[in-house]
């Protein structure tokens, strides 16, 4: 897991770049803290900041590879590619010989042999870019479900890429403006594939190639989810789940250094944590977890319609029951109102974000998970492929025409965005954010391909998975890495192989809920892994404090920034309402509306106080 950087212009010389590709490479060092490297060629530019987890001594980047003796292509890499094993020794049988031990030579010597189709062989996590000494070409990959992050910027000549958006804003011609649509994503739970906030910067979609040489950028799709019929009866479906598990955890549990899990005591996590354990360990040693709890809370909980107990003892029975070497890290409300760290956050976002303490307990938790393992191992995205968010499950939030989350989280709100109440009215109507999300929601919908005989029920759920699976799940994968790499921690997520995502995506709903709960496949195929309390637990959201002095001080940040008067952040809000909000209070955890109303506020002002944002939002 690394940070990438690049630059490519067909009309000058690069060779003599170096400072400017270390300004863009400097902006990764948190992603990469053990190496930093660059290539200059006559129109290239690559720089690398390294986490080395596989091949600590050979992995070093950007790597070159020859062709006869002659260099042939160089890298630039992010991710891990977990069938590299079978793939060298499936390229070292055509001829072709390996200097290191890493899945980084594996990817360039596949470009070789196999030339744009290379990416169609790789399962994995990644996103790079590679380029084609001879061929003087540019190729941008990203892996199929978006795990790895990659941006860009097209100029009059060529292009500038980068892992984050700040590596790319970091180039001299490339402007941090943010137009009225950037702006719009801001302030939805709304992530359209290769989009970003800002002005001119595209996101490469998952599962997409850009090929970027003299006559231009083609961006191409080499994987899309695919619809086809299920024909497996129940048990063998239950089966086939088991199996891709067991086959996925032993390949993604291949790393040169230390390995951990994120253990919250739900049955995604518990069922990653239990594998793991099982799993052939090269290291050796138990695995170690790690779960997340605030102070107090587990004395004081107190149950709420998203979560009915505590997560700390689940994540204890199941640490026990399969015997990994847990630890629990303690946040406490003053920690996590620390200017210092929720900067840190956001500027690991490089967005604002109404998710408030979730973002921070999860910068501040991988923080401390760092401390004892390089590589930690998620449950994110099972809820997304089996069916685990209680919207799922909920018949007026899949009847209504947006996205499910979306009409769930603003029942409370009487159906409209929170958002929308904080903005100048003037700015609101120009917005429109009404609009926008109901725009993004038909385009998505557009896409969904179904089968000629389905039945109402199994197409709208084909439509509610599709829309989670590529829309939903970006904003969370992006959380992810955006605040695992700001500590140089890699997160592996296995629930986000393709070839479970695909089997389980075609899976029909009553297969998925054969006993009526919320991700029945997983569960039948966990079963006997985990202790019953686990394995039967409902599903329950990352935790969200409920000590009531987290809203206090969310509430006194909220007037101080509404006091400055010479912020650029005023003059985009509705103050009056605004105070009118404070007065009414703030729920005691974080997914009530008025409190992510003052979550994104503070998150906005602390985005447009760090970043030298110029807001263009004429329409």
């Amino acid at each position: 897991m690394c940070g990438v950087v690049g630059w490519v212009d067909f009309d000058r010389s690069l060779a003599g770049e170096r400072a400017n590709i270390l300004a863009m490479t400097g902006t990764m060092a948190l992603r990469g803290p053990d190496a930093e490297g660059v290539w200059l060629g006559e129109h290239v530019a690559l720089g690398h900041r390294r986490l080395a987890v596989i091949d600590l001594v050979g992995g070093v980047q950007p790597m070159t590879a020859d062709r006869d003796g002659t260099a042939a292509a160089t890298i630039t890499y992010s991710g891990e590619v977990y069938n590299y094993r079978e793939l060298r020794e499936e390229l070292a049988g055509l001829g072709h010989h390996f200097r290191t031990q890493s899945d980084t030579e594996v990817v360039l010597r596949a470009y070789l042999e196999w030339g744009d189709a290379f990416v169609d062989k790789l399962n994995g996590m990644f996103a790079f870019g590679l380029w084609d000494i001879a061929r003087e070409r540019l190729v941008l990959a990203r892996d199929r479900m978006g795990v790895k992050p990659l941006y860009y910027y097209a100029t009059p000549a060529g292009v500038v890429f980068g892992s984050e958006p700040k590596s790319v804003l970091a180039h001299h011609t490339v402007p941090t403006e943010v137009d009225a649509d950037g702006l719009r994503a801001a302030l939805t739970m709304v992530k359209t594939p290769g989009e970003s906030l800002y002005r001119g910067m595209r996101e490469l979609r998952p599962g997409h190639v850009l090929v970027v040489d003299r006559n231009g950028a083609q961006e191409r799709a080499y994987w899309r989810l695919p619809t086809r019929e299920h024909t497996d009866d129940l048990e063998t479906t239950v089966g086939t789940v088991r199996d891709l598990l067991r086959d996925i955890m032993t390949r993604q549990m291949v790393a040169d250094v230390p390995v951990g899990t994120l253990l919250s005591g739900g049955l995604d996590s518990s069922v990653v944590t239990a594998l793991a354990a099982a799993a052939p360990n090269e290291r050796g040693g138990r695995v170690r977890s790690f779960a997340v709890d605030f102070v107090g809370q587990t004395e004081n909980f107190r149950p709420e319609a998203w979560r009915d107990a505590p997560d700390a003892p689940f994540a204890r029975a199941a640490a026990a029951h399969v015997g990994t070497d847990h630890h629990e890290v303690m946040m406490d409300v003053a920690t996590m109102m620390d200017p210092l760290h929720r900067t840190s956050a956001m500027m690991a976002m490089d967005a604002p974000s109404p998710m408030g303490d979730m973002i921070t307990s999860a910068y501040l938790l991988f923080g401390a998970v760092r401390e004892g393992s390089t590589v930690a191992l998620s449950g994110e995205s099972a809820d997304e492929v089996f069916g685990g968010y209680n919207w799922f499950h909920d018949p007026d939030a899949l009847a209504a025409p947006t996205y499910p989350w979306l009409a769930s989280q603003y029942r409370s709100n009487g159906g409209v965005n929170p958002a929308a109440d904080l903005l100048e009215p003037d700015l609101a109507k120009l917005l429109d954010l009404p609009r926008y999300e109901a725009d993004t929601y038909h385009s998505a919908i557009a896409e969904v391909e179904h089968l000629p005989a389905a039945d109402p029920g199994e197409r709208r759920m084909r439509e509610v998975f599709y829309l989670h699976l590529t829309r939903w799940v970006q904003i969370l994968l992006d959380r992810k890495d955006r605040l695992s790499m700001a500590h140089g921690l890699e997160v592996r997520v296995p629930f986000c192989d393709h070839r479970l995502v695909e089997y389980v995506y075609n899976t029909p709903w009553t297969a998925k809920t054969y006993d009526g709960r919320e991700k029945s496949l997983l569960r039948g195929a966990a079963a006997g892994l985990l202790p019953d309390s686990v394995l039967q637990r409902k599903k329950s959201p990352y935790p969200s404090t409920q000590d009531p002095r987290y809203g206090q001080m969310l509430h006194d940040r909220v007037n101080e920034i509404l006091d400055d008067r010479g912020s650029q952040t005023v003059d985009l809000l509705n103050v009056a309402r605004i105070r009118e909000m404070l007065d009414n209070g703030m729920e005691s955890s974080g997914f009530g509306p008025n409190r992510r109303r003052m979550e994104l506020l503070v998150s906005l002002d602390d985005w447009l106080r760090r970043y030298p944002v110029r807001l263009r939002l004429e329409n």
